[in-house]
């Protein structure tokens, strides 16, 4: 089986340009080796990258039984547990993402709607005008406190406050490029104590799971799973035999919900707020869309706004959270276009370089929402929540969480970047976040403006 061409440098210095700088390094091998290009990083298998959207739509349309996926998010098992839906295959995934999607659709959507909306004025609202503020603590504020009202129906209390507390300390530990190496390298996963960057991990996670099971046996000696949020949705849930998830099976889907669920929608907030006062041209279109709806509009309507669609649509094109669509290991003897491909090959459709082909997207580095008013793009060309059996089951909870949360800070307030220094994508353990720091600054309220959220 031939390769495509790919770095010839040493495998261990490819690791370390893909965690540093895994942006620059996939433009850099696109540019040099073309599409698709073989990355060969110390400690994994040769890893081939795609971003045709010939090649990616031959690769979801395969039958899903010619590759494994979760076999190949080994990396993640650490912080969310083997039966995460993530690290499943075959029949266990299937019943798993049968069993997780109900939450996240239909007459459920719209009861979050409300639970966005609220807990977004609360947070903003804490805001002192005129003083920088982090753009990304905010947000993840925001999305935490919505991810885990969602899921447990938590809004107060010591065990809300803790495991509030918890879950972002948690996800600090792979915080930076550099933190983010205990992901990459298994050796450095070792506990010399509470000060050793893997020993705080160990203890953190330890701390949450002793949360996440008393929050588990206390609704089961209830006996009461009557309630509007998931957990209580997937204690009731019973599979094809009548069988319900285990305790050990729901600790691990809460942690990947908990998760995947608000770190990278905070992430993609943040991204929507530096675009859009990077490019106040952009600004504009969507504050006068705002304007339009009215007084006190409803979230279904906000929802449904053209131009808020298409802003978060490209905020999710330019950087996306995820650089990569989960990889598919080769299972039997495959081609994708051209290339042969026998089994343990590892194939890596790349969202962040199919989202930059100037010949789908022109100026792929220039901000512009117009793009997604001019044309439809196909589930092989614009793929920010992945794809085929594999896509992101909270994508939609996601959007919605996007337009609710922008529509209702910029209808309370008047934002500003406090300088022109511009924020970098930067690794945050396996996804693609923008920089830190006090960067955004508001600088008026519009309390008075005639578009209040209704909530």
């Amino acid at each position: 089986m031939k390769l495509p061409d790919g770095p010839q440098t040493p495998g261990l210095l490819q690791l370390i340009e893909w965690i540093a700088r895994p942006a620059t390094f996939l433009e850099t091998c696109a540019q040099r080796y073309g599409d698709p290009f073989t990355a060969k990083l110390s400690g994994f298998s040769p890893l081939i990258f795609f971003s045709d959207p010939q090649a990616i739509q031959e690769i979801f349309t395969m039958a899903p039984e010619s590759f494994d996926v979760g076999r190949s998010n080994g990396i993640l098992r650490p912080m969310l547990g083997e039966h995460s839906l993530i690290l499943l295959d075959g029949e266990r995934h299937q019943r798993q993402r049968r069993l997780l999607t109900p939450p996240f659709h239909g007459e459920r959507m719209r009861a979050y709607s409300q639970l966005i909306c609220e807990i977004t004025e609360q947070v903003s609202g804490q805001w002192q005008l005129n003083q920088p503020f982090s753009a990304r603590s905010s947000m993840q504020e925001i999305s935490l406190r919505v991810i885990l009202r969602a899921v447990f129906g938590l809004s107060e209390g010591e065990r809300f406050q803790q495991l509030r507390m918890l879950l972002a300390t948690l996800l600090d530990v792979t915080g930076s490029p550099l933190s983010s190496s205990l992901l990459f390298f298994p050796f450095l996963q070792q506990d010399l104590g509470p000060w050793s960057p893997w020993g705080r991990f160990v203890r953190q996670r330890r701390k949450i799971d002793n949360l996440l099971y008393a929050e588990i046996r206390q609704r089961r000696d209830q006996g009461d799973c009557s309630g509007d949020d998931i957990l209580s949705l997937l204690m009731s849930a019973r599979d094809e035999q009548g069988q319900p998830m285990t305790d050990v099976e729901l600790r691990d889907e809460l942690m990947t919900l908990l998760v995947a669920g608000h770190e990278t929608t905070a992430s993609a907030l943040t991204w929507a707020l530096y675009w859009l006062h990077r490019q106040p041209e952009t600004l504009d279109p969507l504050l006068q869309e705002l304007h339009d709806l009215g007084r006190a509009p409803d979230p279904s309507a906000i929802a449904k706004l053209p131009y808020l669609n298409a802003v978060c649509q490209e905020t999710l094109r330019i950087y996306p959270i995820a650089l990569l669509t989960l990889v598919r290991i080769v299972t039997r003897p495959i081609q994708v276009m051209d290339y042969q491909f026998e089994p343990g090959a590892l194939l890596a459709p790349c969202i962040y370089l199919t989202h930059r082909r100037a010949d789908l997207y022109p100026e792929p580095h220039r901000f512009r929402p117009e793009r997604f008013l001019e044309r439809q793009f196909s589930a092989y060309e614009y793929l920010p929540f992945g794809g085929s059996n594999r896509r992101c089951i909270g994508a939609a909870f996601a959007q919605l969480e996007l337009k609710l949360v922008l529509a209702t800070i910029l209808s309370r307030f008047e934002l500003a970047l406090a300088h022109q220094r511009p924020v970098r994508p930067i690794r945050r353990g396996v996804t693609l976040a923008p920089s830190g720091g006090k960067w955004l600054v508001a600088t008026a309220s519009r309390q008075t403006a005639s578009v209040p959220i209704q909530v």
